[in-house]
């Protein structure tokens, strides 16, 4: 029998913030229970120091660049991204019969052709540029610009729809929950796509999630009841899938899209200080940093038919090995496309080893690669727009995966070995991204 598959996306999210992940300031119960019965990665990383291309790598198994979509997208209503090319893995599991949506944050392009019909989802629910005010579900990230109109953002199905008043996270649940519904009703295997914009600025959550947490500084007071409330709500899907009968063969995948934001717009007060609600726990960096902070995250896998319970690994993995690991998981053909992910299904099931031997990001000019414990950063930057930390920094994260020493001067043929691999791997990029404008759907927000 197919396995019905669910992936949640955290939006903002810190490496710390989970009590599974070491948080000690507030629980998340329902996602450390969906950890101890599955497995619960300490290496796992996001494609992405930003939500844009992150979420473009988790959809279509690509890095960003190959998915065409390099840096954070605009949120006009004619802004492009994803182009229509690119099939995601929703595109390839409604191949297989499966019935695919969504129900929260897109932020994959907003101009037709970029929308979620365009990339396989049968229904979907949500708002499609980068932030909404929570209650309102208005475009949030231009407040206050006289330059900039302000615009409603929440939809289903192609359709403007308005829920005022109501906290997006619940709503959110609210059509996920309906979704399953409705593929148990047509008795057809699912996939949903459940990216919650919490805990995402504007720091927003109903009173009885701030009321939880009476002891904590607003600032992590509100971190802590926006990520409670997702947990709530992880809960609450699951209870419908085991309500429905289907929780035992149901796959499903938790992350958050980068690292901790340090924006000082998450404040809502006005202080121009850089925000320090979130947490990257012992880890450099933070949104925007090609150091661990920004790239490593929460990785849960759950399925309680073939994932042994109560697993904790440091193999290395990445938000591009879900294309390649849900299809082979559904017997799906995984040579039809191209993708730099690899299936982890004998990692996670059988105990394999890591298929992974490098990895690789970029971020403006900052590019980064793992190779076993090694960790290069080149250019590596811990405040966006600031000059860099260091030209070439070289970590063992075996040992130091708060990337505190340096170690490029200890080990120079390592450090050589290493950068010669990034510069390659970066030339490669730009040269990909030259040769495919053509097959890029406008303009994706990314200026070399």
């Amino acid at each position: 029998m197919q396995p019905n598959f669910i992936i949640f996306l955290t939006d903002d999210q810190g490496y710390g913030d989970l009590s599974c992940m070491g948080a000690t300031d507030f629980r998340t119960p329902h996602l450390d229970r969906m950890a101890s019965e599955g497995m619960r990665f300490t290496d796992w990383y996001s494609n992405s120091p930003v939500c844009s291309p992150s979420r473009a790598a988790l959809l279509t198994g690509r890095y960003p660049c190959h998915a065409g979509v390099r840096s954070i997208l605009a949120g006009h209503r004619t802004a492009t991204g994803l182009p229509p090319s690119v099939p995601t893995i929703a595109t390839a599991l409604k191949e297989l019969g499966y019935y695919t949506a969504m129900s929260g944050k897109w932020h994959l392009g907003l101009a037709e052709g970029s929308r979620p019909e365009d990339h396989g989802f049968d229904d979907w629910f949500g708002f499609l540029a980068g932030c909404i005010d929570f209650y309102s579900h208005i475009f949030y990230w231009a407040l206050g610009r006289p330059d900039f109109d302000q615009t409603h953002d929440l939809w289903e199905n192609g359709e403007e729809i308005y829920r005022n008043g109501e906290y997006f996270t619940e709503l959110i649940t609210e059509y996920a929950v309906r979704y399953i519904r409705k593929a148990v009703e047509q008795n057809k295997p699912f996939f949903l796509y459940v990216p919650y914009n919490a805990p995402h600025y504007p720091m927003h959550a109903p009173q009885e999630y701030v009321d939880r947490f009476p002891n904590l500084p607003w600032d992590r007071q509100i971190m802590a009841a926006m990520l409670s409330a997702v947990d709530d709500s992880v809960g609450q899907i699951f209870a419908e899938l085991e309500r429905l009968g289907v929780a035992e063969n149901t796959f499903s995948y938790f992350q958050s899209d980068n690292g901790p934001s340090r924006e000082t717009r998450n404040w809502l007060d006005g202080t121009q200080d850089p925000y320090y609600g979130g947490s990257a726990g012992k880890l450099k960096g933070h949104k925007f940093s090609l150091y661990e902070g920004g790239i490593r995250s929460p990785g849960i896998m759950h399925w309680p038919q073939e994932i042994p319970p109560g697993n904790v690994i440091s193999l290395v993995g990445a938000a591009m090995d879900v294309f390649p690991t849900f299809l082979s998981a559904a017997d799906g053909d995984l040579s039809k496309y191209e993708l730099d992910g690899h299936d982890l299904i004998g990692m996670v099931c059988d105990g394999w080893y890591s298929p992974h031997t490098d990895i690789f990001w970029e971020m403006g000019d900052q590019t980064a690669m793992r190779r076993d414990k090694w960790k290069l950063v080149l250019n590596g930057r811990l405040v966006e727009g600031a000059p860099p930390e260091d030209d070439v920094h070289l970590a063992n994260l075996e040992t130091d995966m708060g990337e505190t020493t340096n170690l490029k001067d200890e080990y120079p043929e390592i450090t050589v070995e290493l950068t010669e691999a990034a510069q390659t791997w970066r030339q490669g990029i730009e040269e990909y991204w030259e040769t495919h404008k053509e097959e890029r759907n406008g303009t994706t927000g990314y200026v070399k």
